[in-house]
């Protein structure tokens, strides 16, 4: 019996912890969502250029390993929102660049609701039916190689049709990324919820401007 009572008590532990980090981080994603389209929308009111590649790795991969450092600190939060920010300003020339089609404002309003309706599907799914989606992580890892090595080929070769591939490549990869992170929360693999959150935010992020790329390209115009 008393066997039972631990084992009852450790099961209800869990289910505290795991409410805990999906309270958090769901609180800290709708933020950093928040703040990064306020950027967003300044830097394309602002009309700023679009950041050097190199400024936009450095900025980004220095932000995020900042931020894995300092996980576990109140200095987290800050270099979250430091990041998040970050790619906010990233995504206001982007849009501008997209607005200024004939039918850039169709474009950008259907990528944000299709975004929406994917991230809210996805992480619906995994909430109500609980499933394990670790055996992704082989898929991610592959994914990811095989989507580098195919910006690398964009970026030497001139291969028609190869950018709405990427594109189309990048919205499964950051949707599988989805169903990973929201599983690892609630199946214990992941208790951080400073980086549970840039991990969705990433996959968000690239999910977004991969179907602006897409409907783009399908409109015609771009």
């Amino acid at each position: 019996m008393r066997e039972q009572d631990i084992a009852l008590n450790h099961t209800q532990v869990e289910q505290l912890e795991v409410s805990r980090v999906l309270r958090n981080t769901y609180g800290l994603l709708a933020i950093t969502l928040a703040f990064s389209g306020l950027v967003a929308y300044l830097a394309q009111r602002a009309n700023v250029p679009y950041p050097n590649f190199i400024v936009v790795l450095v900025g980004f991969y220095g932000l995020f390993f900042l931020t894995a450092k300092l996980r576990n600190s109140p200095w987290g939060l800050l270099s979250t929102l430091a990041l998040t920010g970050f790619m906010g300003y990233t995504l206001g020339p982007i849009l501008n660049r997209y607005m200024g089609m004939s039918n850039g404002a169709e474009v950008v309003s259907s990528a944000f609701t299709m975004t929406a309706l994917v991230f809210c599907g996805l992480s619906a799914y995994v909430l109500t039916t609980r499933k394990d989606m670790s055996f992704l992580s082989g898929f991610i890892t592959a994914g990811f190689f095989v989507l580098i090595g195919a910006m690398l080929a964009g970026f030497f070769f001139e291969i028609s049709g190869l950018q709405l591939a990427i594109s189309a490549g990048f919205v499964l990869f950051s949707s599988a990324c989805i169903l990973y992170q929201t599983s690892a929360i609630i199946h214990g693999g992941e208790r951080n919820y400073i980086m549970a959150t840039i991990s969705l935010y990433v996959s968000i992020y690239n999910l977004f401007v991969s179907l602006l790329q897409i409907f783009g390209i399908m409109s015609g115009d771009d």
